[in-house]
C-alpha cells in the first residue's frame, strides 16, 4: 500500500521559516518598513499630497505604496495597525493653521519623534522638467536607497551646547533605521541603484541652535571610462539589437562610406572625441574599478594545466577589472528640513530638545519630578483598571454558575406545546424583532394602532 502524503508546508507542524530569506548581502534581520501618511488628508493640499507620494517612492520597496487615507482616519488608526503590519517608521506630513509643512518621523512603538518644519521642497516632476535628460521610472525602486549622511556630527558638540551631542547621535540612529542594513563584503553593486544624501548644513553662527538638512534622492548610473562616445553609442546600439524593442538608439550611417568615418568623425579625424579632448577637464574621482561581470568560458583542468605548461598568464583577475565612471542624475524630491522639536515618545511625551525654549536645570529637574509623578498616577490607575476587571470577571462567573443552576430547576416547568408555550412567551419577550428586524410583525403593529370604531367597519367589511 502507498504511504500517505504528509503536507508539510501550509499544515499544521511545518518547518517553515518564521520570516523569509533576506535579499543577497542584506542582514539576516528584519528589514524596517514605513508608512509615509498626511495627517488632515484633505486640508494639507495638492501640492503636499504629491510631495507624501514622492517620498514614498524615495522609501522603496519596505513602504506602503498604495496607502490611501481618509479624512475621518486620525493618527491612532495607523499606530494601532503598526504591530500588526509590522511597521517600524511612521513619516507624517501635516500642515499648520499658520500655513507651515511639518513632517513628524517617528519610531514605533515607543518613540522618539522627530520634528521638522519643511522649508523649502520640489517636487519630482519640477527636477525633471529643469533637467535634460531626466531618468526614472525603471529599476531603481526594486531596492533600497544607499543612505549617506554628510555633517551631521559636528567636532566638539557636548551635552552643553545649542545642539547637544546626544541629538545629533539620535538623529543619526533614527534615520539609519529607516533603511535595512548592508554587508560592503557581500553586497552586489547592481542592487545599489539609488542614493538618499542627507546634508547638514553648518551652522553661520556658533550660538546659532539650528539644525538644518538638505534631502537629495540621486539615481546611479554608470559608463565606461576612455571610451569616445561614438564607440559608447555602438556599444548601446548593439545591445538594443539583441533585445525585443528595437525603436531608436541606433547611429545614423546612411551617408558614411565606411565605419571608420563615423569614429573618426571625418577624413582628418577632427570629430574624434575622447574623454581628454572633449574640451572638459578630466575628473577621475568619479571613476571607480569594477569587476567585469560578464560570463567568461570556464577551462577544464587539462586545458589549464596546458595553459599553465606554455607559461601563459592571461587569466589573471586584473584583465577582468574595468573602469567606469559613476555620473548621479536626480529624481527627486528635494526638501530643506529645520529640526524644531524632538520628543521621547510617539508623537507625545517629554520635549527632549526643542530648537527656541530653552530651559534651566532646576525647570529641567521640576519637569522630571513632574513627568515620574505622571508616571506613577498612570501605573496606579493601570493596576486599579486590571485590578477591576479581574474582580468583575469573578463576579460574572459566579453569577453564571448560579444563573445556570437556577436555570436547570425552571426548565422542568416550562411547557413545550409549540407557540402557545412558555418557552415560546419568553424569547418573543426576549427579541421581539422578527427576522427581517422589523419590531414584531407588522399586522399586530398596525392593529395595535387602529380604533374600536375602524374595527366595527372592518368586521362589516368581512361580513359583507
Amino acid at each position: 500500500m502507498a504511504k500517505s502524503r504528509t503536507k508539510k508546508r501550509t499544515h499544521v507542524g511545518a518547518n517553515n521559516p518564521k520570516h523569509k530569506a533576506p535579499l543577497v548581502g542584506r542582514s539576516a534581520v528584519q528589514d524596517p518598513k514605513s508608512m509615509v501618511i498626511r495627517i488632515g488628508a484633505g486640508e494639507v493640499g495638492s501640492s503636499i499630497s504629491q510631495l507624501a507620494k514622492d517620498v514614498r517612492q524615495v522609501m522603496e520597496p519596505g513602504t506602503a505604496s498604495r496607502l490611501r487615507e481618509r479624512r475621518a482616519n486620525r493618527l491612532r488608526d495607523y499606530v494601532t495597525m503598526t504591530g500588526p503590519l509590522g511597521v517600524t517608521h511612521l513619516l507624517l506630513f501635516s500642515r499648520s493653521d499658520s500655513g507651515n509643512t511639518n513632517l513628524r518621523i517617528a519610531t514605533t512603538p515607543r518613540g522618539p519623534t522627530l520634528h521638522f518644519r519643511v522649508e523649502k521642497y520640489s517636487l519630482c516632476k519640477d527636477v525633471r522638467k529643469a533637467q535634460r535628460h531626466p531618468k526614472g521610472g525603471g529599476k531603481e525602486y526594486i531596492t533600497p536607497p544607499l543612505l549617506i549622511m554628510n555633517n551631521i556630527a559636528t567636532p566638539g558638540a557636548d551635552a552643553n551646547s545649542k545642539v547637544p551631542k546626544h541629538l545629533e547621535s539620535l538623529t543619526t540612529t533614527v534615520f539609519q533605521s529607516l533603511f535595512p542594513r548592508i554587508n560592503p563584503q557581500t553586497t552586489p553593486l547592481k542592487s545599489i541603484r539609488r542614493v538618499l544624501l542627507l546634508n547638514r548644513e553648518p551652522a553661520t553662527d556658533k550660538d546659532d541652535g539650528s539644525f538644518v538638512l538638505n534631502f537629495r534622492h540621486y539615481a546611479i548610473s554608470t559608463k565606461p571610462a576612455g571610451v569616445s562616445k561614438p564607440l559608447r553609442r555602438l556599444d548601446a546600439a548593439e545591445k538594443l539589437f539583441s533585445a525585443k524593442n528595437r525603436k531608436g538608439g541606433v547611429p545614423n550611417l546612411g551617408k558614411l562610406e565606411d565605419i571608420s568615418e563615423y569614429m573618426i568623425g571625418g577624413e582628418n579625424g577632427e570629430g574624434y572625441m575622447t574623454d581628454g579632448t572633449s574640451g572638459s577637464e578630466m575628473d577621475t574621482d568619479a571613476e571607480v574599478e569594477v569587476l567585469e561581470d560578464a560570463p567568461r568560458k570556464v577551462l577544464s583542468s587539462k586545458a589549464r594545466a596546458a595553459r599553465s605548461e606554455n607559461g601563459d598568464k592571461t587569466v589573471d583577475n586584473d584583465e577582468r577589472v574595468e573602469r567606469r565612471r559613476v555620473t548621479l542624475v536626480e529624481l527627486g524630491p528635494r526638501m530643506k528640513l529645520r529640526m524644531t522639536k524632538v520628543e521621547e515618545g510617539l508623537c507625545s511625551g517629554k520635549t527632549m530638545w526643542h530648537e527656541h525654549i530653552h530651559k534651566s536645570k532646576q525647570e529641567v529637574k521640576d519637569l522630571e519630578q513632574r513627568w515620574d509623578q505622571r508616571r506613577q498616577e498612570k501605573e496606579a490607575r493601570r493596576k486599579e483598571q486590571k485590578a477591576n476587571v479581574e474582580k468583575k470577571k469573578k463576579e460574572k462567573a459566579a453569577s453564571g454558575a448560579k444563573s445556570s443552576k437556577d436555570g436547570d430547576d425552571e426548565d422542568e416547568d416550562i411547557e413545550m406545546d409549540g407557540n402557545n408555550s412558555d418557552l415560546f412567551d419568553e424569547m418573543m419577550e426576549e427579541d421581539e424583532k422578527d427576522s427581517e428586524g422589523l419590531a414584531g410583525d407588522a399586522e399586530e403593529a398596525l392593529n395595535e394602532l387602529m380604533d374600536d370604531d375602524e374595527w366595527e367597519d372592518e368586521r362589516e367589511e368581512i361580513a359583507d
